[in-house]
């Protein structure tokens, strides 16, 4: 494809961008009360979309994904956009060893399969029993409000919280395993996880490579690959048996002694889904089919998406694929936002000698066809 180079650009180039800074602070001029948006403002009020984008970006940075917001206005992609080129900038140290989600402290914990589990459920903050419905008394907050508000749900947390409430709850697929009803799990088969960061995907792909691939993949995208296989497009029909948001402890080495430490935490979001039950591969007895999410923040749509995409790559890695969501080529390579966007923003860029190329054709073709008639 060609391109062709513009000169004597830089100036309105330069404009664009003064013009997208004065939309940002124009308010001001309207306002005179009017702050500038606080990142830690961004980061608590905005919490879902901080979360969306540390998922997308790829990196565990919330301060630096608020910041990402602030600067694109909102713009989900261009945020994350920015901070997975930032995360691009900064090198690799050292890794941490596989993380035992069972340890992470948990905010939110729900299963569809059972009604009661062991733990108990735990619904923590989640809109999925408000009605959607606008909150006119929004428009008009202040900060006693928030105050008092905060307060209030403090003091009444303090009277009702159980004090022998467990740092970590089981998990619900353990008691499903240990009845025989999934496959087991091959601790001696030990696989090094696929770097999509440093590796390109050459099909056919591993599994790590489909999980790392959906876990910075773009929120709508996946739940639009997923949509097409619980409307039909697929026969995964997935249970949730267990969702879990919460922070996730970090360990690595000491530098002294070797022995893991935790250095810090990540709020991350974990789903594991059943699927329609089959023979396993290991003596034919019939197991059901797993499906395996997580992503960073707290993001459920994203994390039982992925469970559900999980679950219908390996059918299409083994069977081969009879629908595109069982399709790892067609899934993985366009459900990446930020490569999706690309692609279409690149559109905008001038396309004079290709474009002169198709007028040229079809007039010739257009004289032809006349001279024929």
């Amino acid at each position: 494809m060609g391109y062709v180079a513009i000169k004597g650009g830089g100036n309105a180039i330069a404009g664009a961008a003064a013009a997208t800074e004065f939309l940002r602070t124009n308010q001001s001029l309207h306002d005179a009360a009017a702050q500038p948006l606080a990142i830690n403002a961004v980061g608590h009020q905005l919490c879902r979309l901080v979360d969306r984008i540390v998922s997308e970006g790829g990196v565990y940075h919330p301060t630096y994904a608020a910041l990402a917001i602030k600067q694109s206005l909102g713009d989900a992609l261009e945020a994350a956009f920015a901070l997975r080129a930032w995360r691009s900038t900064m090198p690799r140290l050292t890794a941490t060893p596989v993380l035992d989600t069972s340890r992470m402290r948990l905010i939110r914990r729900i299963s569809s399969a059972f009604k009661d589990i062991p733990g108990g459920q735990m619904l923590g903050s989640t809109p999925d029993y408000a009605l959607r419905m606008l909150r006119m008394e929004l428009l008009d907050e202040s900060p006693e409000i928030f105050r008092a508000f905060a307060r209030d749900w403090l003091k009444g947390f303090a009277d009702d919280v159980d004090a022998d409430l467990p740092d970590s709850f089981p998990k619900v697929m353990d008691a499903l395993r240990a009845e025989g009803l999934l496959p087991p799990v091959d601790k001696d088969r030990i696989r090094e996880a696929f770097d999509i960061t440093r590796e390109p995907l050459v099909f056919p792909v591993p599994r790590s490579a489909a999980l790392a691939t959906m876990a910075r993949a773009e929120t709508g995208s996946l739940l639009a690959m997923a949509y097409t296989n619980m409307r039909g497009y697929g026969d995964i029909h997935p249970t949730v048996a267990e969702l879990r948001v919460g922070y996730l402890p970090l360990l690595l080495p000491h530098p002294v002694t070797g022995e893991l430490a935790e250095i810090g935490e990540a709020l991350i979001t974990e789903c594991e889904v059943l699927a329609m039950y089959g023979a396993d591969d290991n003596g034919g007895i019939p197991t059901f089919g797993i499906g395996y999410g997580a992503c960073f923040g707290h993001n459920e749509v994203k994390a039982i998406s992925m469970a559900i995409l999980d679950r219908a790559l390996q059918k299409g890695m083994k069977d081969g694929p009879s629908n595109p969501s069982e399709d790892p080529e067609f899934v993985l390579l366009h459900v990446d936002g930020i490569e999706s966007m690309g692609f279409a923003s690149h559109y905008k860029m001038p396309h004079y000698v290709t474009f002169q190329s198709d007028l040229d054709r079809l007039r010739t073709t257009q004289s032809k066809a006349g001279a024929s008639q």
